[in-house]
């Protein structure tokens, strides 16, 4: 089956830019679209210690997260593929709720993501978005590990 709509949940990371390359693979076998989608955890914001450096720090995540779709979609183009964008400002709830619900806003047809593949302690304290979206998501989730297929490869 050929996947026609992949969203792409992107931060900018090295773990983030597997799963891209992933989804740029997909979309060229497939001739799919992309949507690149950043969500911006505004609860960060909110928990800085200092009060009233609340709009420089929404400020600062909001030009990050316009950073990191512009590289991400780049890196789209160089593909030869086109991309489109949203950034998602998550002010309640977790952000896999979030790339949840855009995924059913978009009508996508499977989320692909990188993951750090974390488990035990570290995944009990940090939590796992990828997990989240796995376990609510409504259609096909493709999980790439950090390091993509480099890593892979490398076993």
């Amino acid at each position: 089956m050929a996947y026609k709509r992949i969203l792409v949940p992107v931060d900018g990371s090295p773990t983030s830019n597997s799963g891209l390359d992933e989804a740029v693979r997909l979309a060229r076998a497939g001739g799919s679209k992309i949507r690149l989608l950043h969500i911006i955890d505004d609860t960060l914001a909110f928990n800085s210690p200092d009060g009233a450096g609340v709009n420089y720090v929404l400020d600062a995540l909001r030009g990050s997260a316009r950073q990191a779709l512009k590289d991400a979609a780049d890196r789209v183009r160089r593909a030869k593929l086109e991309a489109e964008t949203g950034l998602v400002e998550n002010f309640t709830g977790r952000v896999a709720d979030a790339i949840v619900e855009q995924a059913k806003r978009w009508r996508a047809d499977v989320i692909v993501m990188g993951t750090h593949g974390r488990r035990g302690f570290d995944r009990l304290l940090i939590g796992s978005n990828a997990e989240l979206v796995v376990r609510h998501s409504h259609v096909p989730v493709l999980l790439v590990p950090a390091g993509g297929a480099k890593a892979r490869r490398r076993k």
